[in-house]
């Protein structure tokens, strides 16, 4: 089994295409398709079904998808520490941070203390609404994510970093009733226009569950992912949002909005960071993954992440 093929292979299912993974892989198209029949027959199974808008993996390509993804990754770590012997910690870590979550307030933390520790690690941050993370790391094209929710997902280990609380971040002149800690009750914005994300979002999730269980109807006007339309659309006064504390203290403008805690009932997550259960990890990911933990749990115990309570 040639380790190339395996890599191309790779690349056809990643880009769903076997044109543009030649062209990307500077080999001609007929010489990649042989390669791939090389693959089914070695296999003795259809690895890709071909449509006119491309091809998608069958149930035995997706397996092989992810053993691919394995191989070429410990291949990969083969390469580097073999040829750099026992020098200092070299490689790529790619790390998901779930958009609206504490991963995005983490991140520029995290950068900092890779380049003073670990100068020689290349930090891969990603920050996609698109991606399900746990997928990602199943398969091998992430190291590990931080995610809001604990599991469990097969496939997948999950390490708690804290517990984040939500918060109301409201246009600057409206007033809401206030008890003596300056938290605001959940039935008192019951009718306020809310601006949140769509319902695949876990902060939807959260809100939704959290009037649901006050037997309340949240009144949503409008649906946004882009959290610099949020800011603007708040500081203008066409609604208000609930976000984790990490989220809101970034969008916020002093004079024009406003954070609230919010009671009766909390609303609070789990922030967690996971990793995959069956691919190992390098020394260098290993490396990452403790600066992670560390990180998080130092600012979740500090006093400048309302909210937030570390574990353990």
């Amino acid at each position: 089994m040639d380790i190339r093929r395996l890599q191309a292979f790779i690349k056809i299912i990643d880009l769903g295409s076997i044109s543009r993974a030649a062209d990307l892989l500077n080999i001609a198209q007929p010489a990649l398709s042989q390669q791939l029949a090389t693959l089914e027959n070695a296999f003795k199974q259809k690895l890709v079904i071909r449509s006119k808008s491309g091809v998608t993996p069958t149930t035995a390509g997706s397996e092989l998808y992810r053993h691919a993804q394995t191989l070429t990754k410990q291949f990969d770590r083969a390469m580097v520490e073999i040829t750099q012997g026992a020098g200092p910690l070299v490689g790529k870590v790619s790390v998901g941070l779930s958009p609206y979550s504490a991963g995005s307030t983490l991140s520029v933390k995290l950068l900092q203390r890779v380049r003073a520790r670990l100068p020689n690690i290349t930090l891969h941050l990603t920050e996609s609404f698109d991606d399900i993370y746990s997928e990602l790391i199943m398969t091998g094209r992430l190291d590990m994510a931080v995610i809001h929710g604990a599991g469990p997902i097969k496939g997948v280990i999950f390490t708690p970093l804290m517990k984040e609380e939500f918060f109301l971040l409201a246009p600057h002149g409206l007033e809401f009733p206030q008890d003596e800690t300056g938290a605001v009750q959940l039935v008192d914005i019951a009718d306020t226009p809310l601006l949140l994300p769509p319902r695949h979002n876990f902060v939807r999730k959260s809100v939704d569950m959290a009037f649901m269980r006050k037997q309340l109807e949240p009144r949503i006007v409008a649906e946004i992912e882009a959290l610099i339309t949020l800011q603007g659309a708040i500081e203008e006064g066409i609604g208000s949002t609930i976000l984790p504390w990490s989220v809101a203290s970034r969008i916020v403008v002093p004079g024009r909005s406003r954070i609230y805690p919010l009671r009766n009932p909390v609303i609070q997550e789990d922030v967690s960071l996971c990793i995959p259960e069956i691919i190992p990890e390098t020394e260098a990911s290993v490396a990452v993954r403790e600066l992670l933990i560390e990180l998080a749990q130092a600012m979740a115990a500090s006093h400048n992440w309302p909210g937030a309570q570390p574990f353990g």
